[in-house]
Parts: C-alpha cells; sequence; structure tokens
C-alpha cells in the first residue's frame, strides 16, 4: 500500500479481507459437502479436495505476506531470505513425517515376526519365570 492515500489503502485493505473471507468460505463448504455433511450420500474424493484445499490455504498465505506483511514491496533479496527458510521447513516436516512412517511400517513388521517367533518357539503359549532374574523380565522357555 505504499503510495496510496488513507482512503485508497483502506479500500484495499477491505477488498484484501473480503477475498481472505471468500476464500475461507469456500474451504469451509469444500470441507463440509467434501466429507458428506451436506448432502447425505455425496463426497468428493480425497484426491480432489486434498488439493483444492492445499492450494486455496497456500494463496491466502501467500496474499496476506504478499499486502499485509508488504513483502511484494520489499527487495528481492529480503524476499528470498523469507521464502527459501520457509519452503526448507516445510520439506523437512514433510520428510520427518514421510520417516518417522516407515519407521512406525518397519516397527509393526518387527513386533509381528517377533510374535510369531516366540510363538513357534513355545507352542503352549505358557510364560515361565526366572526367579534368579532380577531384571523383571519375562523368558519363555
Amino acid at each position: 500500500m505504499a503510495g496510496l492515500s488513507y482512503e485508497e489503502g483502506k479500500k484495499q485493505a477491505y477488498r484484501g479481507f473480503i477475498l481472505l473471507g471468500i476464500i475461507t468460505i469456500a474451504e469451509v463448504l469444500i470441507a463440509l459437502v467434501g466429507n458428506g455433511h451436506v448432502i447425505d450420500g455425496f463426497e468428493l474424493p480425497r484426491f480432489i479436495m486434498y488439493p483444492i484445499m492445499i492450494g486455496l490455504s497456500l494463496y491466502k498465505a501467500y496474499f496476506i505476506v504478499n499486502e499485509f506483511m508488504h513483502m511484494k514491496y520489499e527487495v528481492k533479496g529480503l524476499a528470498m531470505s523469507v521464502v527459501l527458510p520457509t519452503l526448507l521447513l516445510t520439506w523437512a516436516i514433510v520428510a520427518f513425517l514421510q520417516e518417522g512412517g516407515s519407521w512406525g511400517d518397519r516397527r509393526e513388521l518387527i513386533k509381528e515376526k517377533d510374535q510369531k517367533q516366540v510363538q513357534e518357539s513355545n507352542p503352549t503359549g505358557m510364560m515361565f519365570v526366572e526367579p534368579s532374574e532380577l531384571t523383571g523380565e519375562l523368558r519363555a522357555f
């Protein structure tokens, strides 16, 4: 809003608030309709609904940073010093979530394999405690 009069700046701010409100209402409606809360039996597929919601949210974030944080009026170097760390942080979050999911899946496979080995080595299913052990762990014999 550089170089604008008070009234012009005020109009531009209201236009921004209205745009953000319309996009937010659209997001809420897409979520409600897409999950079947408005029309019984009608649901949008996730692969359609999620990208639309993500796209609208990213546009709102871009608009807020550009307009209300005045990033579009800054020099390119300052803008990049904000954008690049944000992109790296986003990439790190996605990578850590994927890695954690992979670890969780592998852990489940290990638990299943361990349970199968215990059942094969002790077909009666009885557990015995060795009195000399102070660790408190149960061992199958």
